[in-house]
C-alpha cells in the first residue's frame, strides 16, 4: 500500500492579494493610470502582467463603483433623470 503524503497548501504572496483599497477615487484613478503606462511599456515579466492586470481590474471597478454612486446621489437630489450641469 502506498502512503499518501499531504498536498502542500498554496498561500496567496503575490502583491495583489496584499494591496490596499484605494483612498478614494483619485488615487485609485492615478495608480490606474501609473500602471496602464507600466502595462503598455511591455517590460514587463509575464507574471507581473497577470497581477498588474488584475490590480487594474480592481482598480477600475473601484473607479465605476465610486462614479455611480455619485451619479445614484446626484438623481435622488435631482429627481429620477439626470439633468444637464450648466457651468455658471
Amino acid at each position: 500500500m502506498r502512503k499518501q503524503t499531504a498536498t502542500p497548501l498554496i498561500t496567496d504572496t503575490s502583491p495583489l492579494s496584499t494591496a490596499a483599497a484605494p483612498v478614494n477615487y483619485e488615487s485609485a484613478l492615478e495608480e490606474l493610470e501609473k500602471l496602464v503606462m507600466q502595462l503598455e511599456g511591455g517590460q514587463m515579466p509575464l507574471d507581473q502582467l497577470l497581477t498588474g492586470y488584475q490590480r487594474g481590474a480592481q482598480l477600475l471597478k473601484f473607479c465605476r463603483d465610486k462614479l455611480e454612486a455619485v451619479e445614484n446621489q446626484i438623481k435622488v437630489l435631482e429627481g429620477t433623470e439626470l439633468k444637464p450641469w450648466a457651468q455658471e
